[in-house]
């Protein structure tokens, strides 16, 4: 299965709330964290709406 780094790029700060949770949600907290998840419909949604705080790298699965 393909797999996403998202790496945290910007900060939450002044950020509104749902998108502070979402953040969160993904595993990340401080800037330049990054967590490798499994490409889902759930995952994607998630990362569409806080795009523009995240860099999306595809890793390859198991």
């Amino acid at each position: 299965m393909k797999q996403l780094k998202v790496t945290l790029v910007r900060s939450t700060i002044s950020r509104m709330e749902k998108h502070k949770r979402i953040v969160k949600a993904l595993g990340l907290g401080k800037l330049n964290s990054s967590r490798v998840h499994d490409d889902t419909p759930v995952i994607r949604g998630m990362i569409d709406k806080v795009s523009y705080l995240l860099k999306v790298e595809e890793v390859q699965g198991e």
